[in-house]
């Protein structure tokens, strides 16, 4: 076989990787988004967005995500699939959605699932919460056991936020939420399999426009990876997220809130940059539900 047709092989199986794992990638990337989980009770509203995803230029998936924010709950969603040329071979869809409360000014998640399915296999994710706390989680069908993998510890399921709740970054104070102090967090998740840190830093301000909806300033901020625990240190798609200093990802406020959103995202790779971005990005704010006058 001619070099040619080896990298040619590499390229093709990559890319059919990474349309089979699109749907699982788009609640990954939303994790990779997450940041904390605070936001004033008072601020409500609501998203209806569309993405896009790309490796190298070229459209492997789309997926839709939705949020609403309410007086005293909240509710997020997402699902996305393969498309474009990648569709034919490599297919893939899946959902995920995250609900909870508002309990003194923050979001307390209650429940998150996943579901993804592939050519090969189709796999569900669910997890009870409470108090930031992991209460309960499975995986089905169960995953084999295997000796490598790093074990999740009583200790790491405590303090952690689902990747749905943790794709929402509030801007701290009461001045500008695209302040560059905003990039400037770590957080906890844990998605029922891996426990792991992200931070972000602050690194430019940028404009932004969707097809559909918002259009205007974006804060862009770096994103830095650090695994805790329930992976395989040797596998390679870690080390390679682990050593990224170029993933960015640029956040929009979401309309009568404080909470920055994702519109859009980018992952370098061997092949070219992996970019989820927005073509929709419809938000509105929300009036406050009266207070009842009866006790």
């Amino acid at each position: 076989m001619t070099r040619s047709a080896v990298i040619s092989s590499a390229a093709i199986a990559s890319l059919a990787s990474a349309a089979r794992g699109f749907c699982r990638g788009v609640l990954v990337l939303l994790g990779l988004m997450a940041m904390a989980q605070t936001m004033p009770a008072r601020a409500q509203g609501s998203l209806d967005a569309r993405y896009e995803a790309t490796l190298a230029g070229i459209p492997v998936g789309k997926g839709v995500w939705r949020i609403d924010i309410g007086d005293d709950q909240y509710a997020a969603s997402a699902s996305g699939g393969s498309s474009g040329l990648l569709k034919a071979f490599a297919g893939g869809d899946g959902t995920g959605a995250s609900q909870g409360r508002v309990i003194n000014g923050q979001l307390q998640p209650t429940s998150y699932n996943a579901t993804t399915t592939t050519s090969r296999k189709s796999e569900s994710i669910r997890m009870t919460l409470a108090g930031g706390v992991i209460k309960d989680f499975a995986i089905e069908p169960e995953p084999p056991v295997d000796a490598d993998r790093i074990p999740v510890t009583e200790a790491h399921r405590r303090g952690v936020s689902d990747p749905m709740t943790g794709s929402l970054l509030r801007a701290a104070g009461s001045g500008d939420p695209l302040a560059a102090e905003s990039c400037r967090a770590t957080t906890a998740i844990f998605d029922g399999r891996m426990r792991y840190d992200l931070r972000l830093d602050f690194k430019r301000m940028d404009t932004v426009k969707a097809e559909k909806g918002y259009r205007g300033p974006a804060l862009v901020c770096a994103i830095y990876f650090s695994p805790i625990s329930g992976y395989i240190a040797d596998r390679a798609a870690i080390k390679y997220l682990v050593a990224q200093r170029d993933m960015e990802v640029w956040l929009v406020p979401l309309a009568g809130t404080r909470i920055l959103v994702p519109f859009r995202l980018k992952i370098p790779t061997p092949l070219g940059n992996a970019v989820l971005e927005a073509t929709q990005f419809i938000t509105v704010a929300t009036a406050p539900r009266a207070a009842s006058k009866t006790q």
